[in-house]
């Protein structure tokens, strides 16, 4: 029987055969699992990567910005294709370069935050996949704030930072830039398609039956778990997510990940209680042997069934980690295939999200000489009832934000603790 992978990749092959078809391009199994977290949300609302970047204010060109935008999605094939959907078999279909920047209009006495979280909640599915909203404080009481705005089925971390590096770099040479060449275009398209075919063959050597029958083993008890304690509703004015946040020591130059997913065993015990199997998910991967660097969604989300007991030893949850990482490159669909077929009734949902960054890898957002300061925007819509984010720098800074429709922000902040106190050393309080 065929993977899901050699599935793929024969419809795929199937669809396209002819000359007709060279606008129609394969994804990952990274992409095929935003194209399922999208189908199992009633809205269709896809996961969007935001970046916000705090500026002086007036000191951005919009128009210069818009040329600059278009410039750098101009050379990149993931930022000019959507997502689609094709006779039942997903692509990204290549198009023309269309980066819109937004002026959202504040409504009476907003802050450029409250603005930024109406303009997401809006975002349309079926447009660009790269968006960029600039909110200029009329007040002049607070910096203006540019958030570069991306759907995550066309990019990974690593992209990220090319894209934030690559924008400084046009928006400085906005006046004397000229547009990539039809061969250059032609070029960067063919070696997109081709690092995503050898990423395929890498997914398709990796979804094996042996992968399968270690996932179906690993992930056999993991069930979609209600929180111990569910709102009743979400408070009248209340913002759609909540979040906590705390600082650690840094831990040398690497992030403990076990210890990070020992942590979160903890958060989800206290959101889930003891003795359930609560699946967390993580990204994992980066561009396979051989292929160009360029921009586009390499990782895999690798799943972690956290059991809510109070075992393993953290050494065990280490061996397992390693083992998980020897399979990691089965795609996300096929290691959901495996635990359905073990009998777990699992549909892909994932309950908890960990990311980990290293902000001293990312530079900052530089736009004519003038260095964006990156910020946050709390409350915004999230992804599944909680996530967790490290982010690793001079010290370990430690965020969890959750989702109020499905937790209350009691039992979140209780979860949090948990999560926090597990990390930090003996007798450091949260700061």
């Amino acid at each position: 029987m065929l993977s899901i992978t050699s599935q793929y990749l024969a419809r795929y092959r199937h669809l396209t055969a002819g000359d007709r078809t060279d606008d129609l391009l394969p994804v990952t199994g990274a992409q095929r699992r935003f194209v399922l977290v999208r189908s199992l949300d009633r809205s269709g609302r896809p996961d969007v990567v935001p970046m916000f970047f705090a500026f002086p204010s007036g000191t951005v060109d919009v128009e210069r910005l818009r040329a600059a935008a278009r410039g750098v999605a101009a050379r990149h094939t993931a930022l000019r294709s959507r997502p689609a959907v094709v006779r039942g078999t997903p692509v990204l279909r290549a198009g023309e370069p269309d980066v819109p920047v937004t002026r959202p209009a504040p409504a009476p006495g907003e802050r450029p935050a409250d603005t930024l979280r109406r303009a997401l909640a809006a975002w349309d599915p079926d447009g660009p996949p790269l968006r960029l909203f600039l909110v200029r404080d009329d007040r002049g009481r607070d910096d203006d704030v540019l958030a570069v705005v991306l759907d995550h089925a066309v990019c990974d971390g690593r992209s990220l930072t090319r894209i934030v590096e690559e924008l400084g770099t046009a928006y400085a040479e906005s006046t004397t830039a000229s547009p990539p060449a039809p061969e250059e275009t032609e070029a960067e398209l063919a070696a997109y398609r081709e690092a995503v075919l050898l990423q395929l063959a890498a997914e398709e050597r990796a979804d094996t039956a042996e992968a399968a029958a270690y996932w179906a083993d690993r992930l056999r008890a993991v069930r979609e778990q209600a929180p111990t304690a569910r709102p009743e509703r979400v408070p009248a004015g209340a913002l759609p997510s909540g979040s906590a946040e705390a600082l650690l020591p840094a831990h040398d130059d690497t992030v403990p990940f076990p210890e990070l997913l020992d942590a979160c065993r903890s958060a989800a015990r206290a959101l889930y209680g003891p003795g359930n199997v609560v699946p967390l998910g993580y990204p994992w991967g980066g561009r396979p042997a051989g292929a160009e660097p360029v921009v586009g969604c390499f990782l895999n989300t690798v799943v972690f069934p956290a059991a809510t007991g109070h075992g393993p030893a953290p050494e065990v949850t280490a061996d397992a980690w390693w083992d998980d990482l020897d399979r990691a490159d089965a795609p996300f669909d096929a290691v959901v295939s495996a635990a359905r077929s073990a009998g777990s009734g699992w549909t892909g949902r994932l309950d908890g999200l960990l990311t980990v960054d290293d902000d001293r890898r990312r530079p900052p957002l530089r736009l004519a000489g003038v260095e964006g300061r990156e910020i946050h925007v709390d409350g915004r819509t999230v992804r599944g009832p909680f996530a967790v984010s490290v982010t690793q720098g001079a010290e370990l800074r430690l965020r969890m934000v959750w989702d109020r429709a499905v937790l209350d922000d009691r039992t979140a902040n209780e979860a949090f603790e948990a999560l926090a106190d597990a990390l930090r050393p003996p007798g450091r309080p949260v700061d």
